[in-house]
């Protein structure tokens, strides 16, 4: 069985720190939309280790050119997250033979997200 690892990109990365900054700025006793949208990000990452086809494949078409520029990708699923976001990643061979990497492209809000793949509001 091939072991999943999962990658953020640099823009991934990005959201991810904020929202984990955000986080440790809660109050005790009150979670907030960033910690809400952290948390199930970190529940998404384990549930695609278990199962790397846990997201819904967005067809080849759809894929964005800027994603299939800026990182040579030929597939992408996605994963709802809380108040609207998503997480988009892509599948791809690890550097071991048994090791298959899920590389996670970006993280967005909705808007973001309707806006590049071009759906109108």
């Amino acid at each position: 069985m091939k072991t999943v690892r999962v990658k953020l990109s640099p823009d991934a990365e990005e959201v991810y720190t904020y929202l984990n900054k955000e986080v440790g700025k809660t109050p005790s006793g009150k979670r907030t939309k960033e910690q809400q949208i952290f948390e199930a990000i970190n529940k998404k990452v384990e549930l695609i280790k278990a199962n790397f086809h846990y997201g819904q494949p967005i067809s080849k078409s759809k894929i964005p050119a800027e994603y299939k520029r800026k990182y040579g990708l030929t597939n992408l699923f996605w994963v709802n997250l809380p108040h609207f976001w998503r997480m988009f990643y892509s599948l791809t061979e690890g550097e071991q033979e048994i090791e298959i990497i899920a590389f996670v492209v970006e993280i967005m809000d909705h808007k973001k997200y309707s806006k590049k793949f071009g759906y109108k509001k």
